[in-house]
């Protein structure tokens, strides 16, 4: 049975992240600029306010959060609030931003941007490791969908603008799978959306949120659809497995820009939705 958690929608809601060792969920509202924390076991839920975009957050070895937010990388302590810059943004703020990042197999932070005028493949991909921000690849326009294979040689990441998502090895991207483009005047219900956040699960199979396309597909190994599961939003943005068991499927989604009629014959649109599933899901790796 699916049901959304019992706090407030996001705008943009992203990078939702089991933290195991805390038995919580944290995601975040982009361009309601900010971090939510929600305990299941309790019910406990608390956020925190920045005077900048949030996209994305990653768990640290060393203790509290990675975050990527517009105007750079920083740490966070949602224990004190503590909040220390590591980097400045790589581009120009006026338009483009991070959005879509995890910690990877090795340890590193990486972390992609969005094109905001998607005119031309201007967005990146960055990876953060020994204290060092260096792009990694490029011509994409709207950098998402980070997941790596179970053995950590594949990783797997979208241009969600592109309808493509990719898979990586040893530095060489190759087309995973491509979706087809929406055709102008063409309705929403018969678009299957875009591939945006993904997530991977303990049989090596790739869960993708297709943006305007309201479902969620299970990918295998080699991009068959395996399982396709319609939800009750138009704009879901990111999957990830939690719960002590890993078996929890969690979901944000978004409600920016999107029409009225739309809204009211979706309510949950912002929120974070959750379900059961049969396979358990991959935790999170950590920022060395």
């Amino acid at each position: 049975m699916m049901k959304a958690l019992p706090v407030p929608p996001c705008i943009v809601g992203e990078s939702p992240l089991w933290h195991a060792a805390e038995q919580a969920l944290y995601w975040c509202d982009i361009v309601g600029r900010r971090l939510h924390r929600y305990e299941p076991s309790t019910g406990t839920h608390r956020q925190w306010d920045f005077d900048s975009d949030v996209a994305c957050c990653a768990p640290r070895e060393a203790g509290g959060l990675m975050l990527a937010r517009r105007d750079g990388l920083w740490t966070f302590d949602p224990a004190s609030d503590a909040l220390h810059k590591l980097a400045d943004a790589p581009y120009d703020a006026a338009v483009e931003r991070f959005n879509d990042g995890k910690a990877g197999p090795d340890g590193a932070f990486w972390v992609g941007t969005i094109y905001e005028p998607r005119d031309k493949p201007a967005a990146s991909l960055y990876r953060w490791r020994n204290a060092v921000l260096e792009r990694i690849a490029g011509e994409v326009t709207v950098s998402n969908g980070l997941a790596w294979s179970l053995d950590g040689r594949t990783m797997y990441w979208s241009d969600t603008w592109g309808h493509t998502l990719y898979a990586v090895e040893n530095g060489q991207r190759r087309v995973f799978k491509t979706f087809p483009r929406r055709e102008p005047g063409t309705s929403l219900d018969s678009y299957g959306g875009r591939p945006d956040g993904a997530a991977m699960d303990a049989e090596g199979c790739l869960w993708v949120a297709m943006f305007e396309g309201a479902r969620l597909l299970r990918l295998s190994p080699a991009g068959e659809i395996l399982r396709t599961i319609e939800l009750p939003v138009r704009c879901p943005t990111m999957p990830c497995f939690g719960g002590a068991d890993l078996r929890t499927l969690y979901i944000t989604t978004a409600s920016e820009k999107r029409p009225a009629d739309e809204l009211a014959a979706m309510p949950l649109s912002g929120r974070v939705l959750e379900l059961r599933v049969d396979v358990p899901g991959l935790p999170a790796n950590f920022v060395k």
